[in-house]
């Protein structure tokens, strides 16, 4: 393909206007997913602007399994299975009830839409997307277990809306459905995606064991995902619950099979990667409107708003009705909670987090062209266009309107992380005395570096205890801090030595990024 001038000057507009949004996102306090769909339906309508289609294969296959593995990989094994419950009721149980109440609704209300075509419109809006209201969650010090929940569920669910959304297109294209036929295929998609994903995990963790080459750990740590999906997909299971199990199973076992520098690279590579890929899928989701409306020119605004209000106002029905069912009413009347313990703010914040992406966007763009018979596939286009309005209507109202639930509702931080922190460090410094005490006699350790160590770790967790202490006045904390603030003024009195021996040409640019590299990591390990 041959880009003009003309073209060339174009791509380099939309990147500008891109990088203008993620510049603009945080000042505004708005994640950026939001700013991004709002800003790509914006510049979608600018006259002039080429027509961007998104190929459904290029989310599906080249970018939904590095975001699916990134998101997987750092999840906490612990605390799906603390929370295995609500997860499994919202990743599954939600996701069917939201494919019938769309089909129903779709199929009632929008003129001469099948069967068949509402359950693959209901399959494709079920999943969650759950980057903007994660970050959201994030800055406002949401409890733990709530943001658990919410990422728990959205690794999950992708998994059975796709599997779902396989069955309805085919009944939608060969014209028949058999519900045994769908119970097979639906219940070896689960455990053939799965196994398939615990036997790529442990290929690659046993390949990795024998590595010690940083760059090509962290390489074959992006090819895990499509390791994974593309085998349990020629095997008709589930891709995404492959790409996810393997995900979490190298996560788990990642800090016995990797060195310190593979483990930097690969976080710093991965969060990079991560945010790209996410900001390029959601700016594409809102140049597509333009297109979508254009194939769609036989219905009246009026109409195609109403469906689109309507299509919407089932999906997030559902979820507000479903999610204090089935999370606030077993804890209200389980005997194991506390008095006074059970909120519903909670699950009704979770019901409010159920924003839709570039998933079910790409579901949508899926879809055959043509049915089995050589007809076009029912009501392709409106589909399409449904699915934007529900994308477009959860992302932008409900992720806008997070944060004033989260406040009416006066839900806090548990702040169970810092918790956490302090008492592994606790514990961490109390191993470290430990082996010094029994190391103190051999020959090359040092009378004077013992006392010198043993007075580093002995403030270490004198600080870190004194977080427990409620009579604490702060004094050891200020402490720490003062010098930290004194080690970060040496730090970058040596960074300004460093780059003046460059520029007068004592070192060289190589030498120079090295020391930097040190220096940074010693001023990273700073808490503060």
């Amino acid at each position: 393909m041959h880009f003009g001038v003309h073209e060339q000057l174009l791509l380099v507009g939309l990147l500008l206007a891109v990088a203008a949004m993620l510049v603009t996102a945080p000042l505004l306090r708005v994640p950026y997913p939001i700013f991004l769909v709002l800003g790509g339906l914006a510049l979608g309508f600018i006259p002039g602007i080429p027509t961007l289609q998104l190929p459904p294969d290029v989310v599906l296959i080249a970018v939904l399994p590095p975001l699916l593995y990134a998101s997987a990989f750092f999840t906490s094994l612990r605390d799906l299975r603390a929370n295995a419950r609500p997860i499994g009721m919202l990743a599954i149980g939600l996701v069917i009830a939201t494919m019938t109440v769309v089909a129903v609704a779709a199929h009632a209300a929008v003129d001469s839409m099948s069967w068949s075509a509402a359950f693959v419109l209901g399959a494709i809006v079920s999943p969650t997307d759950p980057i903007a209201a994660t970050a959201i969650m994030r800055r406002l010090g949401v409890p733990r277990r709530i943001v658990t929940v919410v990422e728990g569920e959205a690794l999950v669910n992708d998994g059975t809306a796709l599997v779902l959304y396989r069955v309805a297109v085919t009944a939608a294209v060969s014209g028949a459905f058999s519900f045994w036929n769908a119970s097979w295929h639906f219940l070896w998609s689960v455990v053939g995606g799965v196994g398939i994903g615990l036997v790529v995990g442990f290929l690659v963790a046993a390949l990795r064991r024998r590595l010690d080459n940083p760059p090509v750990e962290v390489t074959i740590a992006l090819m895990t995902g499509y390791l994974a999906f593309i085998p349990a997909n020629a095997a008709d299971a589930s891709g995404v619950l492959a790409v996810v199990t393997a995900g979490i199973y190298l996560g788990w076992r990642t800090p016995e099979l990797t060195s310190v520098q593979t483990r930097l690279q690969g976080v710093a590579v991965f969060e990079i990667l991560f945010f790209v890929l996410n900001a390029l899928l959601f700016a594409l989701v809102g140049l597509q409107l333009s297109h979508i409306l254009d194939v769609l020119t036989g219905q009246s605004a009026g109409t195609l708003i109403r469906y689109g209000l309507l299509t919407t106002a089932a999906v997030v029905g559902t979820r507000l009705i479903w999610a204090p069912i089935f999370l606030y009413l077993p804890k209200l009347i389980s005997r194991r909670v506390e008095r006074g313990r059970a909120t519903i703010g909670h699950p009704l914040v979770v019901a409010w987090s159920g924003m839709r992406g570039a998933v079910s966007l790409a579901a949508a763009l899926a879809i055959p062209l043509t049915t089995h018979s050589g007809a076009p596939f029912p009501d392709r286009d409106l589909i399409i266009f449904l699915t934007f309005c529900v994308i477009l209507g959860t992302l932008v109202f409900q992720g806008l309107t997070l944060p004033i639930v989260i406040r009416m509702f006066g839900i806090e931080a548990d702040h169970l992380d810092e918790k956490e922190d302090a008492k592994a460090r606790i514990k961490a410094a109390d191993a470290a005395l430990a082996r010094l005490e029994e190391l103190t006699g051999e020959e090359w350790v040092r009378d004077d570096t013992a006392e010198r160590l043993r007075g580093l770790y002995g403030f270490r967790r004198d600080r870190f205890s004194s977080r427990f202490d409620r009579d604490d006045d702060g004094s050891i904390e200020e402490r720490s801090l003062n010098y930290q603030r004194l080690r970060r003024e040496l730090l970058e009195a040596e960074r300004s030595e460093i780059v003046d021996l460059r520029r007068r040409g004592v070192i060289s640019g190589d030498v120079e990024r090295r020391l930097q590299r040190d220096l940074d990591l010693e001023d990273a390990r700073l808490d503060v």
